[in-house]
């Protein structure tokens, strides 16, 4: 017996992108039933298309919850109302009943018109400025008491993506991820992207910076040459790593291993397991990575090449880290929020055998920038590429592998 029912509408390439087949699917799925009022489909690639779909229910509670599971999809309640704000209770809290965003591109309903939401990150809040009629999403540990806080669903659109022009890899409709599948063609469309990422930013042009977020694997398994390569070679904007990147890279440099295990010499050195620890103190007796680098103490490496070539570098601590160093956030709520603004202007993220940094970044990133996460645990590349549509790629694969496979696609010689 219908008790609710309620209109809802699909803007975009639905038809091609599956939108419009996985929103009726959830809707049986659910329980619940619908019926197509209207679809108007475009008759090119870039025409969009739109359907008005009325959803039936056997009560309120169920229809909210099927309305719930099929915004992130982009079906909106076409209602003419704007967003229903509430303000914040109290410093770091947010309304009982706020909107708890997606990481897919949002507007919000406000004086009559559309707007976007700036700086859009999945599971955050909304607050809205009603003098200059905007709004952007906002961690819940900023809210101040008596900020506007968008709440319920009313007046908020979620878009979903669609599918990217270029035809790489990234506008493949499954996630990539597999330990028995090829990895050339991959890595040779995310060579050509890169590429063509690094000559925009070089114009001056926005969105074009190449993020790498990466773990001490890097340095390892032996990926410390290609990575600092395509750093010499402008290819990557921002770096995210922990205090053992740096430190392992570093160590490399002054004593040629990477946690006591010598990188030529393919085997455990005599006290090669107080290496890290003899560099980290190093560093801090100089003060700062930035001035060992200048002073010369070290001279090649990842981290020589970020500060010789000005590469944003944001290190995050972690409980076990020996020392830090002193670059190092020891603060998480301060390293995320240092992480996420860096993310501006970030056009493709590189994540590598790092779950904490891999993950993190994740979350921080909106969905339209494209992402690549590469590790041995096919557990985390499966975690970040299914965060989307399209935008994620996942390659289970040795992290070395990946950047010298992808730095002789761009040019490398080693």
């Amino acid at each position: 017996m219908v008790q609710a029912q309620e209109t809802v509408v699909l803007r975009g390439h639905i038809i091609d992108s599956l939108i419009l087949a996985k929103v009726l699917d959830t809707i049986l799925m659910m329980g619940g039933t619908f019926d197509l009022q209207d679809v108007s489909i475009g008759k090119t690639r870039q025409e969009a298309s739109r359907a008005n779909i009325l959803i039936q229910a056997s009560s309120p509670q169920l229809l909210a919850e099927i309305l719930q599971a099929i915004q992130p999809h982009g079906a909106a309640v076409e209602l003419e109302r704007d967003c229903r704000c509430e303000a914040a209770p109290a410093d770091g809290v947010f309304p009982e009943q706020f909107y708890a965003t997606t990481h897919l591109p949002t507007q919000v309903r406000l004086q009559g018109q559309w707007i976007d939401v700036e700086r859009i990150e999945m599971d955050l809040g909304i607050v809205v400025d009603t003098d200059r009629v905007g709004a952007r999403a906002l961690p819940m540990g900023e809210v101040k008491r008596g900020d506007l806080i968008v709440s319920g669903r009313t007046g908020v659109r979620v878009s979903p993506l669609q599918r990217p022009q270029e035809r790489d890899v990234f506008s493949f409709m499954e996630s990539q991820v597999s330990a028995e599948r090829p990895h050339g063609h991959i890595i040779a469309d995310v060579a050509k992207r890169m590429q063509v990422l690094r000559d925009r930013h070089r114009t001056g042009l926005p969105d074009c910076k190449v993020l790498l977020a990466g773990g001490p694997a890097i340095i390892h398994a032996g990926g410390r040459e290609a990575l600092t390569w395509l750093i010499d070679a402008g290819f990557i904007q921002v770096l995210f790593c922990g205090n053992a990147l740096a430190a392992h890279d570093m160590e490399a440099e002054l004593y040629g291993t990477s946690l006591g295990y010598g990188l030529s010499a393919g085997r455990a050195v005599p006290h090669g397991h107080e290496h890290h620890l003899r560099t980290i103190n190093r560093i801090r007796a100089i003060g700062s990575i930035v001035a060992a680098v200048k002073s010369g103490v070290i001279k090649q490496g990842i981290m020589a090449a970020c500060v010789q070539r000005g590469v944003q570098v944001v290190m995050a601590g972690t409980i076990r880290d020996d020392g830090p160093l002193p670059e190092v956030i020891t603060d998480s709520i301060a390293a995320q929020a240092a992480m996420r603004a860096a993310i501006p202007g970030v056009g493709l993220a590189l994540l590598i055998a790092s779950t904490l940094h891999s993950v993190a970044t994740g979350n921080l990133l909106p969905a339209t920038i494209p992402t690549v996460c590469v590790d041995v645990n096919p557990a985390v590349p499966t975690k970040l590429a299914d965060r989307g549509s399209f935008q994620a790629v996942g390659l289970v694969m040795d992290a070395a592998s990946f950047l010298r496979d992808l730095a002789r696609e761009l040019g490398w010689r080693g």
